[in-house]
């Protein structure tokens, strides 16, 4: 039996790029410029102790959205998540890019 996902809603201020974030119980991740937070081992519990900054690495195409691929800062924990459609499609995109160009070198 899988681990239940727990809804906590809390705004923050993203510590990568300083927006100030309405979370809505599902947010993890700031939607301007994608970062998000190791505070989880599982969805939604904020058990973690790390707390380092999860920068997001690849942005791959999905039938109804994106998979972001994130790499914790501080302890290198890889994870992924769904885009929502607030987050903004520019960075979506520069995050494809960046992944793309590294590829192709």
């Amino acid at each position: 039996m899988g681990v239940k996902f727990i809804r906590t809603t809390e705004d923050f201020k993203c510590e990568n790029c300083g927006n100030e974030v309405k979370g809505n119980g599902y947010t993890n991740h700031c939607p301007k410029c994608l970062w998000s937070k190791h505070v989880d081992i599982h969805p939604g519990d904020r058990a973690s102790n790390c707390n380092g900054l999860m920068e997001p690495i690849r942005a791959e195409l999905i039938r109804d959205g994106y998979d972001i691929t994130y790499r914790c800062t501080k302890c290198k924990l890889i994870s992924k998540n769904k885009s929502n459609k607030k987050d903004d499609f520019e960075s979506i995109l520069n995050i494809v890019k960046k992944h793309t160009d590294k590829i192709f070198k």
